[in-house]
């Protein structure tokens, strides 16, 4: 019996309608387009603006699609992984009610945190499920509502976040396609550097804390820059070397959009041209969790069974990886 892998069959997204460009930021914080292009390769992001609504709202949207385009009975997913740095609410699980919301009754579900690995961590999540025979088709997806965790006064975090969601299916497969290796890592000494100081058990809300502003994201920009850098382009090359594979056989990069010059620096080191590398930054920003399955719904139809795909991603903690997956499906 052929050993069983675990094979992406298909994708879906979503990300909102209203549309926050560079322009639109000179007149809320002290910058300009040509500075966030060049620093950043940002253009616009979407914004979720409707206050009722969460990170749950675009993850179920991005579920609606994979189902759509598949015709896929929800009741036939045995697990849902909500990979998300920005649940609805604490303690009660953001996956459960995706799941129950698009009709998933028969999965269980659990919310995976890594910061903007998330999706990439959940990708070798759901992985050993799929590896282990005993389930068939596991929805993973990756969503975050940046803006409701964003200071649109602070011009160092507000340039680089976007909303959005995506999802994947993962099945088993016995043909050779799917997730191939794995080289994931973190490291506490990046806990001070991009963080979210209050709301946690260590400095739960105050009317302090809010007025305080700690309940945004900061960012030291030059710490996290470096680290990325150094980091997402180290283990891209090495999952390159563990798996014999050059600049001519891999076919795809597809790197967490945080920055255009850490994906730049990453493909500099693989050796690849600008054509094999999934870029959308410029039109989302970094949507977090969403980056690494928005970029394979943009690319999908690009996509050739067989080719051989890196994903990499860089977050906070500091969290960071590199995936080798053999896309297993045309389009």
């Amino acid at each position: 019996m052929s050993k069983i892998s675990a094979a992406i069959t298909a994708v879906g997204a979503y990300v909102p309608d209203y549309v926050l460009t560079n322009k639109m930021l000179e007149s809320m914080v002290d910058t300009n387009d040509e500075w966030i292009t060049s620093r950043t390769g940002i253009k616009e992001r979407r914004i979720l603006k409707d206050p009722s609504k969460g990170t749950s709202y675009l993850a179920i949207q991005a579920a609606k699609d994979l189902l759509q385009k598949t015709n896929l009975d929800p009741k036939e997913i045995d697990l849902l992984i909500m990979a998300t740095a920005t649940p609805d609410m604490p303690v009660a699980i953001t996956s459960a009610y995706v799941a129950t919301e698009i009709g998933a009754v028969n999965a269980f579900s659990f919310d995976l945190v890594a910061a903007c690995s998330s999706f990439l961590f959940g990708m070798s999540t759901a992985a050993r499920y799929i590896e282990s025979g005993k389930y068939k088709k596991v929805l993973l997806i990756g969503a975050d509502k940046m803006s409701s965790i964003i200071d649109y006064t602070d011009r160092t975090t507000c340039i680089i976040f976007g909303d959005g969601g995506g999802a994947v299916l993962f099945e088993p497969n016995q043909d050779g396609f799917g997730l191939q290796d794995e080289y994931l890592r973190t490291d506490g000494i990046g806990r001070q550097s991009l963080k979210i100081e209050a709301g946690g058990s260590i400095l739960p809300a105050s009317i302090e804390t809010v007025s305080n502003k700690q309940h945004f994201v900061y960012q030291d920009g030059q710490t996290v820059f470096k680290f990325a850098v150094s980091n997402m382009a180290d283990v891209s090359e090495k999952i390159m070397l563990k798996n014999n594979l050059t600049n001519d056989t891999v076919h795809w990069l597809v790197p967490h959009q945080a920055n255009k010059r850490i994906i730049d620096a990453t493909a500099k080191r693989m050796n690849l041209s600008d054509a094999k590398v999934m870029t959308n930054i410029q039109r989302y920003g970094n949507t977090t969790s969403a980056t690494l399955p928005l970029l394979l719904n943009d690319y999908e139809k690009q996509l050739k069974k067989g080719d051989n795909l890196i994903f990499a991603s860089f977050g906070g903690g500091f969290t960071w990886g590199a995936i080798y997956l053999k896309w297993a499906y045309n389009i």
